[in-house]
């Protein structure tokens, strides 16, 4: 029985409780400090310590179980405080989405045990507070890696914070978002060291001080100069942005189609009035696929308008394609209902020119997994058929490849990488389209899903980094709000409030010239790659060999 007591019932000593506490203090700490730096919360400038107080317990761990489990804890506090949303928890919300928003919360800590492994592996090889100025390259491969598998949802990029630093993000156009959260862990980690000598020996190490400085000055006087010199081309577009304020839940519902065409036109209408000659819709913003042939009296109203009016489109839409020759359809469509033939469907954006019949279309390519996609669906097609939300949008195509949308208009030949909602996020994705020729970039979204939560104020904002980025203008039109006019400084010229049934217009600069992150996009995730990779190998030679690459070890 004594034996049993030792064995489960084991008491801690009176410091081992105390570091258990402190552990949990500090964990919420950090993950608090990095959830309230997020927008719309405008405290940027906490992502350069939120991790300070996770450093100081991570050193202290030597387990590889107790690392993870400590980061996890950090972790889901972070995501607790900035992904709360995710679930919609709105009177009308999918009870799939409900589920699928709370298993994140679980399992999107997960993906940070990425870093925290390779932070423990790198500790077997090199000394101890060598690793630490590795661990930012560890966590930036992490968001990287993430942002490419099929259950990506790269929200909370480090970077992502920093979109009210505008000084700061300039530097962006360099070294993107990936580039951004490097400096933030590297600032992190060198203030980590900062305090960790002067608490240890109670001296100002000033090399450190000088470190921590040169790491914030950096990217600060880069910004200032930046902003300071900056001129517009002098070219271009003038734009409506139209905000129906449509129920999502509803707006499927058969019976409301000519109601809901008819509220897009006498907006587009008045934005039209005010000179915009290029509309711009939200996400599907009609239910239905417009170019099936079965919508030809509502597709040639929306035709008529155009040639009216003089004016462009770019508008989300359902859009599908049906194969009555199986050997011609690709290898992810899907059987049509009592028929051999076979279709895809795609979340897509529609581009119009007037007095021109061919519309142009674009499939989404990055569909939100489980919301608009079960990740390998492909390869385990039950899984299509268990998790289906009630809105029936759980089962699009993936779209086959970008498409920069060609306009005609009176005073300039308009070259535009129109993206669809979380496309947005995707940093290397969004130059893909720069990169092909586009000159504007405009997001057509649907955040109402969400209620006025962070969620919406959080998208809008990682788009001011695509603006800076690529130094492109950014119009984003979003069913609900915010639809907004961001400068290539990442400067929201104009913006309306959440959930208004409104349009807005506005002048939106058009930009040819190329950074030097457009064209190479993916410089530091290859880096990262590379230090993993090395990382990984050599823990393997120390663990098959047992050779001590570190007398620490």
């Amino acid at each position: 029985m004594n034996l049993f007591k030792q064995i489960f019932r084991k008491k801690n000593t009176p410091e081992e409780r105390r570091f258990k506490k402190k552990k949990l203090l500090f964990g919420l700490l950090s993950g608090l400090l990095l959830g309230l730096s997020f927008p719309p919360i405008p405290l940027p400038y906490l992502i350069f310590i939120g991790l300070v107080p996770y450093f100081f317990i991570l050193e202290k761990l030597k387990g590889f179980g107790e690392i993870n489990r400590f980061t996890y804890y950090t972790a889901f506090i972070f995501n607790l405080v900035t992904l709360y949303w995710v679930g919609s928890w709105t009177p009308d919300a999918d009870t799939f989405l409900m589920i699928a928003g709370t298993a994140l919360m679980f399992f999107n800590p997960i993906l940070f045990l990425i870093p925290s492994t390779l932070f423990y592996f790198s500790k077997k090889i090199i000394p101890s507070k060598y690793s630490f100025w590795l661990f930012p390259l560890f966590w930036v491969f992490y968001e990287y890696a993430y942002s490419i598998t099929e259950f990506r949802f790269p929200w909370l990029t480090l970077g992502n914070s920093l979109p009210y630093f505008s000084q700061f993000v300039q530097i962006a156009d360099i070294i993107g978002v990936y580039g951004l959260s490097l400096f933030i862990l590297y600032i992190n980690i060198s203030i980590y060291s900062f305090f960790k000598v002067y608490l240890l020996k109670n001296k100002i190490d000033f090399k450190l001080l000088f470190i921590t400085l040169i790491l914030f000055l950096i990217p600060m006087v880069y910004g200032v100069i930046k902003i300071d010199s900056y001129k517009p081309s002098g070219k271009y577009v003038k734009v409506g942005l139209i905000q129906p304020n449509l129920n999502p839940w509803k707006k499927w519902e058969a019976g409301s189609l000519d109601k809901q065409l008819d509220l897009y036109l006498a907006l587009s209408d008045s934005a039209v009035q005010k000179g915009a000659e290029l509309i711009v819709w939200p996400e599907t913003a009609l239910p239905v696929y417009l170019l099936s042939g079965r919508y030809g009296k509502e597709l040639a109203t929306i035709k008529e308008f155009l040639n009216k009016r003089n004016v462009a489109l770019i508008t989300g839409m359902p859009n599908v394609k049906f194969y009555f020759d199986s050997t011609k359809a690709p290898d992810d469509a899907k059987p049509v209902k009592n028929s051999k033939a076979l279709y895809t469907s795609y979340n897509s954006i529609l581009g119009f020119n007037p007095h021109k019949d061919f519309v142009q279309t674009y499939g989404k390519i990055k569909l939100v997994p489980f919301g608009e996609k079960i990740p390998y669906v492909e390869d385990f097609p039950l899984l299509g058929k268990w998790i289906k939300w009630n809105v029936g949008i759980s089962s699009w195509n993936t779209g086959r490849d970008t498409v920069v949308m060609n306009f005609n208009l009176p005073d300039i030949k308009l070259h535009v990488g129109a993206i669809v909602c979380i496309e947005s996020i995707y940093p290397g994705f969004v130059a893909q389209f720069v990169k092909r020729g586009a000159d504007l970039i405009a997001v057509v979204t649907n955040d109402s899903w969400y209620g006025n939560s962070s969620g919406p104020y959080q998208h809008k904002e990682i788009s001011v980094l695509r603006a800076v980025e690529n130094r492109r203008t950014v119009v984003r039109a979003a069913n609900g709000g915010i639809s907004c006019i961001i400068n290539p400084l990442g400067k929201t010229v104009k913006a309306t409030g959440m959930f208004r049934r409104t349009y807005l217009t506005g002048k939106a600069g058009i930009n040819k010239e190329k950074t030097f992150y457009t064209q190479n996009p993916l410089l530091i995730p290859y880096i990262t790659v590379f230090v993993v990779v090395l990382t990984i190998f050599l823990f393997l030679i120390h663990k098959i060999f047992g050779i001590n690459f570190s007398n620490s070890s």
